[in-house]
């Protein structure tokens, strides 16, 4: 589970695995129950598989406890609608991402994600930071060992968007993307304010490649998310995609606007 703190993870994953040995099952019952092969739990349990949002809902439906395992890490990780997209995008192979006004969380440093998670009014101080933290531990994936390829398409209004005490934050957030573009496998594309009107305005989007080369989207509101995996509907974001990656600049001059972008942001 990708955006839920390693030791939260740890815990829920001690958590299952206690409340599996109180009720007498077996690796082999509980993964029948769960709808998991022994392998499977054995690894989650081991912790050399990842706990999943599957793994989590399958636990709950063994050890028929209502659903608690699954409140737990909505309550401490990620709201329940991103689950599922984050299984989609520790999983995948490419990933692309476009936001026409924030920078997208992956690449996100802390003070920019804290900052943007502060907005939301009904986050406890202590929320936004397991959020922080979750969103940075997200991370992994474009550093690990099974990197996906990642390209995202970011409108200049994201990086270049100013207030009091956003100076400084702005000029760290931007000087990552351009560390983060100039990897190999990470590519940036800006679409320049002098674009003018087009079909990404309408809001952000995600899509992710499986290794078994099936696609999912994933769209986000003010109220939550949804992932995308009906083939006219992930049809309709590529195309999309498509679109706002044709207006967006190069890599290379995309990368020439973020450092000018860059050296106008300071502390104010």
């Amino acid at each position: 589970m990708a955006d839920v703190p390693g030791p939260l993870s740890a815990f829920v994953v001690g958590e299952i695995r206690r409340a599996r040995g109180a009720s007498g099952m077996t690796q082999e019952a509980f993964g029948r129950a769960a709808g998991f092969s022994a392998s499977h739990v054995s690894a989650v349990e081991g912790t050399t598989r990842a706990l999943t949002i599957d793994f989590i809902k399958g636990a709950d439906r063994a050890l028929h406890n209502g659903g608690l395992f699954e409140r737990l890490a909505t309550k401490f990780g990620a709201p329940s609608w991103f689950l599922p997209w984050l299984d989609a995008e520790r999983e995948a192979t490419q990933l692309r991402y476009f936001e026409p006004t924030l920078i997208p969380g992956l690449l996100q440093v802390e003070h920019y994600a804290r900052t943007v998670l502060r907005t939301v009014e009904n986050l406890t101080d202590d929320e936004v930071e397991q959020r922080v933290e979750g969103r940075m531990s997200r991370q992994a994936i474009l550093t690990g060992e099974r990197r996906p390829q990642f390209v995202a398409v970011l409108d200049e209004a994201a990086i270049r968007r100013t207030g009091d005490g956003l100076g400084g934050i702005m000029a760290e957030q931007v000087a990552h993307l351009i560390t983060m573009a100039e990897l190999p496998h990470v590519h940036v594309h800006v679409i320049p304010i002098a674009s003018g009107l087009h079909i990404g305005l309408s809001g952000p989007f995600a899509l992710a490649r499986s290794g078994e080369g099936v696609w999912v989207g994933h769209l986000e509101n003010q109220l939550g998310g949804d992932v995308v995996d009906k083939d006219d509907e992930v049809a309709t974001l590529q195309a999309r995609w498509e679109s706002v990656r044709n207006e967006a600049l190069p890599r290379r001059q995309s990368i020439d606007l973020l450092k000018e972008v860059e050296s106008h942001h300071g502390p104010q």
